[in-house]
């Protein structure tokens, strides 16, 4: 009989099993959601798949329910298996644990050898996704010309996604939110508001929805990838990261199906591509750059960024917002804790970034805020990119910009009652003033990047700029 695996809640689909016969323990710890405040939704979906995990196997599985792991794990009395933790504070905890014996990970593409090989080799410079994604195609034979498709492909479909169909609830849905209720009750603090679960909670769920996806989203993929929509915040998005992060997919499947549809003449490449390379690229390189590089790296600061994270931010209030593209967004975080990457990255990590927050602040509360929040997602993505904390290892610019480009990509500046061309006066745009802002007093650390210099140039009258650091000194942190 194999030794009994210990399946984390991010370890939850098939691929973290060998043995059909394996038994297998699973633990909900109470204290990871009194530590600190989760999304209601998040801390649901992680509720609800472990519960459904635990139904799917049956006798099979040993569910405890205790206030900390290590208490669970003494109530077992057998040696225990973990497949790799996904979080260094996780690992430490495992190998601290005498008669658990850890697995090399699992649930990725690309091996830590393969990364490590590839980083070594380019170290002489920083290490960016573009080169790591180029290389990873090479090397798993994706999107190869020598083999395209196989029939006409197809146009890139520019209609009106179709919504996926939403999950049915159960009674294993029911008993967690009366849990979490009950919890609420005694104390435990939420962010967010409750509502129905949106997200897959089973292998099955989340292979319907990506199966949906590539035959009614992926087409419009590449159209809508990075565009905002107030009227339909999904768009043509696949909404599947937390079904990857939760360990409900493996990524390897998807990509292979996505380079069918293209092979196939069912998607175009513009369509296909830009999936691919959010998991075959960007999801596979900031997990292994998690692990690579030194942990240090999480308390970078390169731009000095030193306020806090104000509360109304940290508690979701979009109702203090009179932004338009900051009160959606945010209220899409508040009323459902997703929203797809540009609206994170552009309208929510910018707005940060300009007004100075901490960005291990920023990088938590990102993490406890959206159902697909992880450690090693947030600490590149959110740390080294979007606030710009560690240039060197992750991206070659920050992602600033003014009102005028969210503009460009979305309905919101319609009908808000900032400019988005303005900078200085009652209507100037928050993200305007603020982007000017952030130049004028970072112009030093920001002068080797050619774009912002550039920006810079052009918004460098002296009268103007004192004008502007004083307006958005004096905004501050409040809501705009």
């Amino acid at each position: 009989m194999p030794r009994r695996r210990w399946l984390l809640a991010d370890q939850l689909g098939p691929h973290f099993l060998d043995d059909p016969d394996q038994p297998v323990l699973l633990v909900e710890a109470l204290d990871l959601l009194r530590r600190r405040p989760l999304h209601r939704q998040k801390a649901h979906l992680i509720l609800s798949a472990l519960r459904h995990r635990a139904a799917e196997l049956g006798d099979r599985a040993l569910l405890l329910r205790t206030d900390t792991f290590r208490q669970a794990l003494g109530r077992v009395g057998e040696p225990l298996e973990v497949c790799h933790p996904h979080s260094r504070a996780a690992l430490r905890f495992a190998r601290s644990v005498p008669g658990l014996t850890v697995l090399p990970s699992r649930g990725f593409i690309t091996s830590q050898t393969d990364f490590a090989g590839w980083a070594d080799r380019t170290r002489r410079g920083p290490l960016r996704m573009t080169d790591f994604y180029r290389d990873a195609r090479r090397r798993h034979g994706v999107l190869s010309t020598a083999t395209g498709p196989g029939r006409r492909p197809r146009a890139e479909s520019r209609a009106a996604p179709v919504a996926p169909p939403p999950i049915v609830e159960d009674d294993i849905d029911a008993q967690v939110r009366r849990d979490l209720d009950r919890w609420a009750a005694d104390g435990v603090r939420f962010v967010g508001r409750d509502g129905p679960r949106r997200h897959p909670a089973t292998h099955t769920e989340a292979q319907a929805r990506l199966t949906h996806f590539l035959t009614h989203r992926l087409p419009a993929y590449g159209h809508y990838a990075d565009v905002m929509s107030g009227a339909d915040p999904l768009l043509a998005h696949s909404t599947l990261s937390s079904s990857f992060n939760l360990g409900l997919l493996h990524p390897e499947p998807a990509v292979r199906a996505a380079e069918r549809a293209w092979r196939d003449g069912t998607a175009p490449r513009a369509a296909v591509e830009p999936f691919i390379r959010g998991l075959l690229g960007w999801r596979e390189f900031l997990w292994q750059l998690y692990w690579y590089v030194d942990p240090r790296h999480r308390g970078a600061n390169w731009l000095a960024a030193t306020e806090p994270v104000p509360q109304w931010f940290a508690e979701l209030d979009a109702d203090a917002v009179e932004a338009r593209c900051l009160a959606d967004v945010l209220a899409a975080v508040r009323d459902r804790a997703w929203t797809h990457h540009t609206p994170r990255l552009l309208v929510l990590a910018n707005y940060a970034l300009q007004r100075g927050w901490r960005p291990t602040e920023v990088a938590d509360w990102f993490q406890r805020c959206f159902v697909d929040g992880t450690d090693w997602v947030m600490n590149a993505t959110v740390i080294g990119m979007s606030q710009y904390a560690d240039l060197a290892r992750v991206d070659t610019h920050p992602y600033a910009v003014d009102g005028t480009d969210i503009d460009e990509i979305s309905d919101y500046c319609a009908g808000c009652r900032y400019l988005p061309e303005r900078a200085l006066g009652d209507l100037a745009c928050p993200y305007t003033g603020g982007f000017e802002s952030f130049l004028h007093r970072n112009r030093v650390r920001l002068a080797f990047d050619a774009r912002l210099a550039a920006e810079l140039g052009r918004r460098d009258e002296p009268e103007h700029r004192e004008a502007v650091l004083a307006q958005e000194e004096k905004r501050g942190s409040t809501p705009p």
